[in-house]
């Protein structure tokens, strides 16, 4: 499983690409919304998704049946910066599920600066 090709594709918003990376009877859960979809409903949730997209895999851990990513996703316009941790199950080289978390990319909240506690990590 390419999972450096099918982040590509996921920000290319390319249906066919994306399409020839699940299994026919994959699902995708999207916890942060509650939302659970099959892949053909993930992929147009995807596809239909406003603007351009950029992105960096910044780590990959993979097992013999697992992947999991933590990938940097940005508007080409730099409007919206967000992670998605996600975790793929996998057999015969194709994505049988997905868990994925997102979060938008925003300052530490004021009470948390009113501590003077941590750091920027960049």
């Amino acid at each position: 499983m390419d999972i450096y090709g099918f982040w590509d594709a996921i920000l290319r918003q390319d249906a066919t690409a994306i399409r020839s990376f699940f299994h026919p009877d994959a699902w995708v859960n999207w916890h942060n919304t509650n939302e659970h979809f099959t892949a053909e409903e993930f992929i147009r949730a995807n596809c239909a998704y406003p603007g351009q997209w950029e992105g960096t895999l910044e780590r990959v851990i993979t097992t013999q049946s697992h992947i999991i990513t933590a990938t940097h996703v940005r508007s080409k316009g730099g409007e919206i910066s967000c992670h998605a941790v996600s975790f793929f199950h996998i057999a015969d080289g194709k994505i049988l599920s997905v868990d994925e978390y997102w979060g938008d990319d925003e300052e530490a909240p004021q009470w948390r600066q009113d501590l003077h506690i941590g750091t920027q990590m960049k």
